[in-house]
């Protein structure tokens, strides 16, 4: 090239495909980068680059991440009280509700969202199915204790007792239904193949928001219900034995 011709290198699309007399542009994102980070990062350049006017918008998986994506807080936040309502007609109160909630749902949500935070996966619309079906799951755990400290104290025991026995008695249960949800989901985080990212962003959620969820709730629950729970009392003359108790309730699902 003669010297007398200077040019400059620079990145630029290869084509601009019209579509409803607007201007598209097709990228693929880098492997290892979440959608919603690489949107973000296409957005904040818009914002810089683009003329008055201009805007940007989506198509394809990230208009459905945009779209549905503004949609999670409120779905999350029904999904949270319509759980409270139902639980607040079974106990026919609102403190075992918030008792529950507040003891196995934050703690199980963060847990979940720590992988994302760590890469392991994204938060997408995929994550935040998950997380939604993490709340109902988890939510168990603080039912089987509450429950079972309400019968306690219902049979003469006092609350503190009631709650240091009913997880202590609920402990084994809780474990097992644990370890069968998460051996059950722990197929979808192994997935490979078409559609795998779907499956492993599920996954991922589901299997480490139960595992840390658990483990904290049993300590959270039982401390929560000492401050929170009012005490309740003794409706039966029988024994407060937890082994009594254990047969009439099995009795009765019988």
């Amino acid at each position: 090239m003669p010297g007398r011709f200077k040019g400059k290198i620079f990145c630029a699309p290869n084509a601009f495909t019209p579509l409803t007399e607007q201007d598209r542009i097709q990228g693929v994102v880098p492997p290892g980068v979440p959608l919603d980070r690489a949107l973000r990062v296409l957005e904040d350049e818009a914002r810089v680059n683009l003329p008055q006017g201009f805007t940007v918008d989506y198509a394809g998986e990230s208009r459905q991440l945009r779209t549905e994506g503004s949609k999670f807080l409120g779905t999350f936040l029904l999904s949270g009280i319509l759980i409270y309502l139902v639980l607040a007609a079974q106990f026919e109160s609102f403190r075992d509700p918030f008792i529950i909630l507040a003891g196995s749902v934050p703690l199980a949500i963060s847990g979940a969202l720590l992988f994302s935070f760590l890469g392991l996966t994204t938060l997408n619309i995929y994550s935040q199915v998950g997380l939604i079906t993490l709340v109902g799951l988890v939510s168990k755990n603080g039912i089987l204790i509450v429950e079972f400290a309400n019968h306690l104290q219902e049979s003469g025991m006092d609350k503190l007792g009631a709650i240091i026995e009913a997880a202590g008695t609920r402990l084994r249960p809780i474990l097992m239904t644990t370890a069968a949800t998460v051996i059950g989901h722990f197929p979808l985080v192994l997935a490979k193949g078409p559609g795998a990212g779907a499956r492993n962003s599920i996954g991922i959620m589901l299997v480490s928001g139960m595992i840390i969820g658990t483990l904290f709730t049993l300590f959270v629950v039982p401390s929560i219900y000492v401050l929170v729970a009012r005490t309740r009392a003794s409706v039966s003359t029988k024994s407060a034995d937890p082994e009594v108790i254990v047969s009439e309730q099995e009795e009765a699902v019988a």
